[in-house]
């Protein structure tokens, strides 16, 4: 891919999420519902929002933390010599996490994980499971089996042969995974509202229970806001590792 190419990949959810956060100023929320035909009501402070801001994105961050070790390391485990025959059992398992819905993840942790960030984080793990795992599998056996041949000639063991060849070169790879489960973990995170955790989901939720659609528009703009302005930062450092990987 062309250094312009890379540069049109990063400018289009850059400017997306710019857009969206324009949206989540009270005033601009307020016109939009007043464009809707509805009268507006009253809109969150920017100060909240931006306090909701940060909480949501310490909970994805611990959320990616999570999926990040579980799935690349699954990932890992199944790429492996002499892993090939727990592949179908990783698979079946990384499968299982994501036919459970994240709202049905929150809804059944609450019981054991209290309210707040725990359930949330559950469901993240689950939902970004799969995603983190098939990634890390194909950057992996994307790197050319000649470059492990050509270390493993010069007296590398297995796990050198994974940090100082194989994790290099699939370094790209791994950061499109990383872009895929940080987008999951930040739209997951919003979920947090209902276990009580106070995330870019809380207006959301208090606007459809006061039936006031001015805090649902910000927070709603806000968690996509976020969303793809974490995409174009890690597209940069995607197109940033590729460039390096090929120098």
């Amino acid at each position: 891919m062309s250094a312009t190419d890379s540069r049109k990949r990063v400018l289009a959810p850059a400017a997306l999420g710019l857009a969206l956060a324009v949206l989540c100023h009270p005033d601009v929320a307020s016109a939009a519902v007043a464009f809707l035909g509805e009268t507006p009501r009253r809109a969150l402070p920017l100060d909240h929002l931006g306090a909701l801001a940060r909480n949501h994105l310490a909970l994805a961050g611990l959320g990616l933390a999570l999926v990040g070790i579980g799935g690349a390391g699954l990932g890992i485990l199944a790429t492996r010599p002499g892993a090939t025959r727990l592949r179908p059992a990783i698979d079946t398992l990384a499968a299982f996490a994501q036919a459970v819905p994240p709202v049905v993840a929150v809804a059944l942790a609450l019981p054991v994980l209290s309210f707040g960030g725990p359930p949330t984080l559950l469901a993240m793990l689950l939902y970004g499971l799969m995603p983190a795992l098939r990634g890390t599998v194909a950057a992996l056996e994307a790197v050319p089996a000649d470059a492990r041949e050509a270390a493993a000639a010069l007296g590398l063991t297995h796990l050198q042969i994974l940090v100082k060849v194989e994790l290099p070169l699939a370094a790209p790879g791994l950061l499109d995974t990383l872009r895929t489960a940080l987008v999951l973990a930040v739209a997951t995170a919003a979920l947090g509202a209902l276990a009580g955790a106070p995330t870019l989901g809380t207006p959301v939720v208090a606007g459809l229970q006061n039936q006031n659609l001015v805090p649902m528009i910000q927070g709603a703009a806000a968690t996509a806001a976020l969303a793809f302005l974490c995409e174009a930062l890690l597209l940069a450092a995607a197109a940033l590792a590729a460039r390096l990987a090929r120098s």
